[in-house]
């Protein structure tokens, strides 16, 4: 199959369904696990996956391009459903409990994902910063836009600023992952297993909706002042 013609901008095509390839993408998600780092080198990538170095170039253009690729294949399933869980018959609050799971779910399979997309984004490739910006933070942002106002208007939301929602939302989400080697040594906490993952979920629900839900007495009378207004 022959390589797209500019692979470091393909983001929006789906991952190559290429042996060779998937070897690749699987070394260097399994480097950046390994090492708590997403500071990995293409020497290190061809010589986990036994792929020639070389080949990079042939099917993903550059060393970003294969972080692109990387980055779409572990974050398609939750960023393709976005729009899905909008439209869904749900309350809001149950939409959002559903996306904490989503993302949590997903940094537990990838727990260098957050730092992938800071790496793409605050690199020298604009280029791929851009991409990274079209295909996952500009989506999630407008997601978050739209269930805020979709709860504010169900009376369920308090009216809060959807950035810096999503910079709370997220950087709690990713925490758990990132600084685990820090709470290790300072709290003695272990891995995050299954268990662990299932138990931030919850906190980061009880946390974020604690004080993103308005409480139903409040609820009731900005109603009755609606109705009065």
């Amino acid at each position: 199959m022959a390589a797209h013609p500019n692979p470091a901008l393909a983001t929006r095509i789906p991952v190559v369904k290429n042996s060779t390839a998937d070897k690749l993408l699987v070394a260097a998600g399994e480097l950046m696990i390994e090492r708590n780092s997403v500071e990995i080198s293409l020497s290190e990538i061809a010589q986990k996956s036994g792929v020639n170095a070389a080949l990079v170039k042939y099917h993903f253009g550059n060393k970003d391009g294969l972080l692109l690729a990387l980055l779409e294949r572990d974050a398609a399933n939750e960023m393709t459903h976005l729009d899905f869980l909008l439209a869904q018959p749900l309350s809001a609050t149950t939409k959002l409990k559903l996306h904490i799971a989503g993302i949590i779910k997903a940094y537990h399979q990838f727990p260098y994902l957050n730092r992938l997309i800071h790496y793409l984004l605050h690199g020298q490739n604009r280029e791929a910063a851009d991409e990274v910006t079209k295909f996952f933070v500009g989506p999630l942002l407008d997601f978050h836009r739209g269930l805020i106002a979709e709860g504010v208007a169900a009376g369920e939301f308090r009216d809060v600023d959807p950035v810096l929602f999503y910079t709370t939302l997220i950087g709690a989400c990713d925490h758990l992952f990132f600084g685990r080697q820090t709470m290790m040594r300072a709290a003695g906490v272990g891995p995050v297993t299954d268990e662990v993952c299932r138990a931030y979920i919850g906190h980061i629900e009880q946390i974020i909706l604690g004080g993103l839900l308005i409480a139903k007495g409040d609820a009731k009378a900005k109603s009755r002042q609606a109705a009065a207004g």
